[in-house]
């Protein structure tokens, strides 16, 4: 069984937590989310243009940028990552320029090498699945691929085809932040989505508090939390490892303990 396959069979519904590579000090950023509990990690890759990104997550990215932060520098992190916790998995979150910027080869190579377990470009559809899919699946890491409230049935299997890890719903038709879909059209969104696939379905954007997420992981396979994190390490700096570990516990005991509705 695969690290994404084990953390989502612990018997309780997942918590998936995010930050920013380079950004603060990143490694005991990271620590730290382990620490809390959270089962999946996802290593956001800045960008210029992070064009799906709120405010939180693109100020995030400029800090980073503005301290040099490197592709190469990111698999250094994630291999340094793995060394600490070989059982945690990391997913890579970014954009599709510094993914294919040395060759789709290269980067899933790296991805391999580094033990990251998944990959989510956001700005790369289904139909563009060529121009990295075949190269990760080849070095065995997922491709993770988004659905959205505007994924309809027609649309679904084309998202679905190539995917691999979990999929991740994204509750709302617009960027990363402090909007938040209803409970209710999650739950039929999540319901909808797991009659045509056995992936287990993780929801973001707009997760910021214990309470918002225990009334998520109700009904879902996993929450996903990143921009309350963000801000967390915006506002802390090199101090950040300790409300971030406060805060993912909170949220991973609210998580893990709701009950799971069978749709």
């Amino acid at each position: 069984m695969s690290r994404l396959s084990s953390a989502f069979a612990k018997g309780h519904p997942a918590l998936v937590t995010f930050i920013t590579a380079g950004d603060g000090d990143t490694a005991s950023n990271l620590d730290a989310l382990v620490a809390g509990g959270a089962d999946v990690i996802e290593l956001g890759m800045p960008f210029t243009d992070p064009m799906a990104d709120g405010p939180a997550i693109q100020a995030a990215n400029l800090r980073s940028l503005g301290n040099g932060t490197t592709t190469g520098d990111i698999f250094m992190i994630a291999n340094e990552f793995r060394e600490r916790h070989p059982e945690v998995p990391l997913v890579l979150m970014g954009y599709a320029n510094p993914m294919l910027r040395r060759g789709p080869e290269w980067f899933a190579a790296e991805c391999k090498g580094c033990g990251v377990d998944g990959v989510i470009c956001v700005d790369l559809g289904p139909e563009e699945d060529g121009d990295l899919g075949p190269a990760l699946r080849e070095q065995g890491v997922n491709l993770i691929r988004l659905a959205t409230p505007t994924t309809d049935d027609a649309r679904l299997p084309a998202v679905l085809e190539g995917s691999g890890g979990f999929l991740y719903y994204v509750s709302v038709a617009g960027i990363t932040g402090k909007q938040q879909a209803a409970v209710d059209s999650i739950e039929e969104a999540v319901a909808r989505l797991k009659r045509s696939t056995d992936l287990p379905v993780a929801v973001g954007f707009g997760v910021r508090t214990p309470e918002q997420a225990s009334a998520i992981a109700r009904v879902a396979d996993g929450v996903v939390v990143g921009s309350a994190l963000v801000e967390l390490v915006g506002e802390h700096g090199g101090d950040a490892p300790r409300p971030l570990r406060a805060l993912t516990e909170a949220l991973a005991d609210a998580v893990h303990s709701a009950a799971v509705e069978q749709a």
